[in-house]
């Protein structure tokens, strides 16, 4: 039997209601248990414009948007011209026929023209065709129309009982008009029995906060790390969470490193230009061994870039945050639900070292949507909040009491400040055990280095506590394909495709970047045939980070930069066009994401 494996398309412009049919559908597919992948790309502006929605779900999980589309629903003509070229046999279009003309569809496309005027004639306004579509396509799908009228109830309740009849009314004129006028597909939408959730990466970085005992949250909006702001404003209160939109990020990091000095979890969130002005007082967490969290919601950059656009463009920036060495911890979760358990097992491994830790995520990850199994989030995760002296322990005599005194692991005993009796001296400046600075003395060179070594001999501490990479797939492979972040199912998804090819190809996702693994990777690497190296920036940022920590130089790059996510066929192209002796480095993108 086939795998069930459904994909739609919506289309439109910003304005049109493209978001709320999506909804719709989502609910509709993970309350039937239904596995869900979300990616909506969508441009930079309040009106206008052209906005591309891709909802694919399956019995199985969906690892990416994937390459094809079964239904298109474009809501104008510009969508219609746009993806109607991009329909193979088999699918199906909706659209209304009042507005929007089709052209030339390939054979086998089915073109499901309706009316708006003469299935709606009294209801006013443009976004009755969304909804006219949405019952529609349900009937081609095979859902009975119970499941639309409970979630439109549910989505119209604050409207009243009219504008939730009026609604009920449009849909049900979609679903009969389908009935009586349309091909349904040759199967029923199933219904696993199952239970998911759905929501984006955002919200479960917000929620993983949230788990791991996170008091204390402030940002400044900026795209596409405002849903981490939005989750925890709405829900901060009733969690016990302080949340503060602040003026700028030079004041949302140093705000964060206050509220964590003084003893609370504290993170804050941003994309790479926010991120930026971070920089220098993130060093500063470091010299004063404060632990905090930053999230990095990577977009096209430089500068303001394309702000609604997806990169893994800022590793380096990140990696090289602040000037001088200091010990940090840089992850890249790899998919919705890894975002959420990230949160807290960095907030252990930051408060027990000491250290700032930075996650490192982008706008495929953080504002795609995926369904989730409830039971992978657990809120009652253990927490560790290291040496701190009063909390977990006593500590030294307080009249012997040294805040960074010097120890075999790198980390020293903390005393928040209100401890009684025990004070120290926290500053910016180069200092002794005692806290004392030593910035202004004519020369002390031992000191320096003592404090320095003390600081940077954390980062072996760390990396003996994170999980090392591991290989996916058959170790007799011709290729080794290896991404670190948000790439993780699309290239997943590719080795399927790759071996439907006759090529096999097996996998290496690198989550921890900082410290690295570098002899587990090497060991791994040493096993390949051929490296190939697979990322969402031009320059190849982590190919040229692997290659100075292990100087492994990959036999050839798949990498993309038009502010699009890889869709399957983009790797295996890639794959194929080196194997045939290309050097590869741009895939183009796929005309349905234009």
């Amino acid at each position: 039997m086939a795998k069930f494996d459904l994909a739609i398309g919506i289309g439109g412009a910003a304005g049109q209601g493209i978001a709320t049919p999506g909804d719709i559908l989502a609910r509709i597919f993970v309350r039937r248990g239904l596995h869900l992948n979300a990616y909506n790309a969508y441009q930079s502006i309040i009106r206008g414009g052209h906005i591309f929605l891709t909802l694919r779900t399956s019995e199985q999980p969906v690892l990416s948007m994937g390459d094809k589309l079964d239904v298109l629903l474009p809501l104008n003509q510009d969508s219609m011209d746009r993806h109607l070229k991009l329909m193979s046999a088999g699918a199906a279009v909706l659209y209304n026929g009042d507005k929007i003309k089709p052209g030339t569809a390939a054979d086998g496309v089915q073109l499901c023209s309706f009316s708006v005027k003469e299935l709606a004639p009294n209801i006013k306004g443009d976004l009755v065709q969304n909804t006219i579509a949405l019952g529609a396509l349900l009937r081609l799908i095979g859902v009975e129309f119970k499941p639309l009228e409970e979630i439109l109830t549910i989505q119209f309740k604050r409207k009243g009982a009219a504008v939730i009849a009026e609604n009920l009314g449009v849909a049900r004129a979609g679903y009969d008009y389908a009935t009586a006028h349309f091909k349904p597909f040759p199967f029923s939408l199933p219904d696993t029995g199952k239970k998911f959730a759905f929501f984006e990466g955002n919200q479960a970085l917000a929620m993983g906060g949230a788990a791991a005992g996170v008091r204390f949250y402030c940002a400044y909006p900026m795209s596409p790390a405002t849903g981490v702001l939005h989750w925890m404003a709405r829900h901060g209160r009733e969690l016990g969470i302080m949340v503060r939109q602040v003026e700028d990020e030079i004041g949302v990091i140093n705000m964060a490193i206050g509220a964590a000095h003084a003893g609370c979890r504290a993170m804050c969130a941003t994309s790479g230009g926010g991120f930026a002005l971070m920089s220098e007082a993130l060093g500063s967490a470091a010299m004063m061994e404060i632990p905090v969290v930053c999230i990095d919601v990577q977009r096209a950059g430089p500068a303001t870039g394309v702000p609604t656009k997806t990169e893994q463009g800022d590793l380096w920036q990140v990696m090289g945050a602040g000037q001088g060495d200091y010990p940090r911890i840089i992850v890249a979760p790899t998919t919705i639900t890894d975002c959420f358990k990230t949160v807290p097992e960095l907030f252990n491994l930051v408060d027990k070292f000491q250290c700032p830790g930075i996650i490192l995520s982008d706008l495929l990850l953080s504002e795609g949507r995926s369904s989730v199994d409830p039971s992978e989030l657990d809120f009652n995760v253990p927490i560790d909040r290291g040496e701190i002296i009063g909390l977990n322990g006593d500590g030294p005599p307080a009249n012997a009491y040294q805040r960074y005194k010097l120890s075999e692991s790198g980390i020293s005993p903390r005393a928040l400040p209100g401890t009684p009796g025990y004070i120290h001296v926290v500053a910016t400046d180069e200092h002794d055990e005692d806290g004392v600075l030593i910035s202004d003395e004519f020369t002390n060179p031992h000191k320096r280095q003592a404090m320095h070594e003390k600081r940077m001999r954390k980062m072996e501490g760390i990396l003996s506590l994170l999980e090392p990479p591991k290989i996916f797939g058959p170790g007799n492979a011709q290729v080794t394909l290896l991404g670190w972040g948000s790439t993780q199912g699309v290239i997943r998804e590719a080795l399927e495709k790759l071996a439907e090819a006759g090529i096999v190809a097996n996998h290496l996702q690198i989550k921890w970047l900082v410290p690295l693994h570098s002899e587990a990777i090497q060991s791994i690497i040493s096993q390949s045939k051929k490296l190939i190296i697979v990322e969402n920036n031009y320059s190849g940022q982590f190919a040229r980070y692997l290659r100075s920590e292990t100087g492994i130089v990959a036999a050839g790059h798949v990498r993309k930069y038009d502010g699009e996510p890889f869709m399957p066929h983009h790797i295996v192209d890639g794959v194929k066009a080196i194997l045939a002796g290309a050097s590869q480095k741009y895939v183009p993108v796929h005309e349905v994401m234009v």
